[in-house]
């Protein structure tokens, strides 16, 4: 299994070091072969040709170099390499002309052949075009100029040569045009939908804490609208106020309705199940058991009730975890601990690195579940930690406060038992 890995981290460490842009691309490909071609032009130039050493390294300088200027100023790239292409061969002298290729070296047609496909590839057909036309153009003026000097077989295959690259880099050009759009096209689709799972995530948040706070305003307008029948001789001002309080509740809990309708899509239709919480995750542990996962859970069951966003909050947190183990470690043995005490209800779900040539965890926090889950440990005060291990493995531990009780009213009993009334005492009481 070791022998698979080795090429997958290779090509790991290729893409890190392999710049992520087409310029820089280019300027590592073109910057050695222009290097490569100057050292040989020039010599060849000098020593077969008969050059002057000085317009050599000139001439050859400007060949070389106009493939690398192209990629920012194509224009000047155009008009430096045409002139270095027009000059090189009215420079030498007519005896050394005879004895070698003419009007240009072999170097020298290499370096035509590479502007031409860096400018066709960097900026399209039409630039390359008028590259390939005008150093065509510069040739043939060399063979006007110096008619007795044989050319044609030399301008033929210069032509051939650099048209057949010139016809290549116009390809090449478009299936990178068209995977370039392609690629656009799936990061804007990326965008969209990860932007629609937010969204889905937040009004399925939303829709709980619509339930949460629902239910808790219900008892509010119904305690309100009940309390004049409950405490007898509640004054009138005070039972004006109760109507006032539940009339308020009521004007909330329609709104919160009205704003679940605006945050529910179309597609989503309204959820009557009732929302699951702690008491529902030694289901939820089974569940993952059975499609296969070695799963170590220890549920500790609240002693007291929490308060039900603390408690959906946790489920939905397990659920999640579980479900990015079992699916980024499949096989991987997973932990799951839940305790519960009259501070905070804690969560931890860690999975073993993934076996041999399964997937590996994803290796940053930026995943939607891993988002939704601090949105909803952020709405309830707490807090959630995702990372990998040293060994490889995934932890994801959350802390959810649960507030202390609210000190509540004095039992009704003792709010409506009327005041003793003294009586007089009889014999043998004390006075």
């Amino acid at each position: 299994m070791a022998v698979k890995t080795r090429p997958a981290r290779a090509r790991r460490r290729l893409r890190d070091v392999w710049p992520g842009d087409r310029r820089s691309r280019m300027i590592v490909v073109l910057a050695p072969i222009a290097l490569v071609l100057f050292c040989v032009l020039v010599p060849v130039n000098a020593a077969v040709y008969g050059t002057p050493v000085a317009l050599a390294l000139l001439l050859g300088a400007a060949a070389v170099t106009a493939p690398l200027v192209s990629l920012w100023y194509p224009k000047t790239a155009i008009a430096l390499f045409t002139t270095a292409a027009a000059l090189a061969p009215l420079v030498v002298p007519r005896e050394s002309a005879l004895s070698a290729p003419w009007p240009w070296s072999v170097p020298m047609l290499i370096a035509f052949g590479v502007v031409v496909a860096a400018v066709t590839l960097e900026y399209g057909w039409r630039l390359g075009l008028v590259q390939y036309a005008l150093g065509s153009a510069a040739g043939v003026v060399a063979a006007v100029v110096f008619p007795a000097v044989p050319s044609a077989n030399t301008l033929i295959v210069t032509t051939a040569v650099v048209g057949g690259v010139y016809l290549l880099a116009v390809l090449l050009a478009g299936r990178m045009r068209v995977g370039a759009e392609l690629t656009r096209e799936r990061e804007l689709t990326a965008l969209e939908q990860s932007r629609r799972l937010v969204v889905e995530e937040r009004t399925r948040i939303a829709r709980e804490l619509h339930d949460v706070v629902a239910h808790g305003m219900s008892l509010i307008q119904v305690q309100a609208s009940t309390a004049k029948y409950r405490v007898p001789g509640l004054p009138d001002e005070a039972a004006r106020e109760f109507d006032e309080i539940a009339q308020t509740a009521r004007t909330g809990l329609a709104e919160m309705r009205r704003l679940l309708g605006v945050l529910r899509t179309d597609d989503q239709s309204a959820e009557l199940v009732p929302q699951q919480g702690l008491r529902d995750i030694p289901a939820l542990v089974e569940t993952v058991r059975r499609a296969g996962a070695d799963l170590d859970a220890i549920v500790e069951m609240p002693q007291s009730p929490v308060p039900d966003a603390v408690d959906i909050t946790a489920f939905r947190i397990v659920q999640e975890a579980l479900s990015n183990a079992v699916r980024h470690a499949p096989g991987a043995p997973i932990v799951l601990r839940v305790e519960t005490d009259a501070v905070a209800v804690r969560l931890l779900v860690r999975n073993a690195p993934p076996r041999d040539g399964e997937a590996a965890p994803a290796a940053s926090g930026a995943g939607h579940g891993l988002i939704g889950m601090g949105e909803r440990a952020a709405l309830v005060g707490g807090s959630v930690d995702a990372a990998a291990d040293a060994d490889g493995g995934w932890t994801v531990s959350a802390v959810l406060p649960v507030p202390p009780p609210a000190p509540g009213p004095p039992p009704v009993a003792d709010a409506v038992r009327p005041p003793a009334v003294p009586h007089p005492p009889t014999d043998g009481e004390p006075t």
